[in-house]
């Protein structure tokens, strides 16, 4: 198996992960400043390596599968860390929202794999919207510079719940009309 550009940052942001999480428990403002530049760094190359894999003409069957996996690997740590770190209802509640969405449509896309109806769920506009806001709210959760980004990012975590759940009807039917 080749590798490519869009790979190797894919590839990336999986190795990340554990340093995310280490730079997360440092009870220091250094700690949550390296740990949110990780996050950044990794929400970026998450929309680059698609990016160049398009323009480069460089999709991969495994690019398809690994840049999802790593995807979903960073964001399901982020939530269920700002749960721990949180500990409050209105911040898990979206959360484990968020969570059983990820393991629904994953489900479905395998499931439309299998037999053979993949391309009918491909990742829609309302999905990307979702995880633009999903990441924007992330990022102020892990940085709460003050009470109004906190406050802010918390708003932008039910936005992106309502859009999991817009986009996971969306899955849902597609699914059901076509199985």
């Amino acid at each position: 198996m080749k590798l490519n550009i869009s790979t190797w940052l894919t590839l990336f942001r999986v190795i990340l992960i554990p340093f995310f999480i280490l730079f997360f428990y440092l009870s220091s403002r250094f700690g949550i400043f390296i740990c949110l530049f990780i996050f950044i760094i990794s929400s970026i190359t998450d929309w680059f390596d698609g990016f160049l894999a398009r323009q480069l003409n460089q999709t991969t069957k495994f690019g398809a599968f690994l840049d999802p996996v790593a995807d979903k690997i960073i964001v399901l740590t982020a939530l269920i860390l700002l749960t721990e770190s949180y500990s409050v209802w209105y911040v898990t509640l979206p959360a484990l929202t968020m969570i059983g969405r990820e393991i629904v449509v994953s489900s479905l896309r395998e499931w439309m794999a299998e037999v053979g109806k993949r391309h009918f769920i491909s990742v829609s506009f309302i999905g990307k919207i979702k995880t633009t806001v999903q990441m924007i709210s992330l990022i102020g959760l892990l940085w709460k510079p003050n009470l109004f980004i906190e406050n802010f990012s918390i708003f932008l975590m039910y936005v992106a719940t309502i859009l999991t759940f817009w986009s996971m009807y969306r899955y849902l039917k597609i699914f059901l009309s076509n199985s």
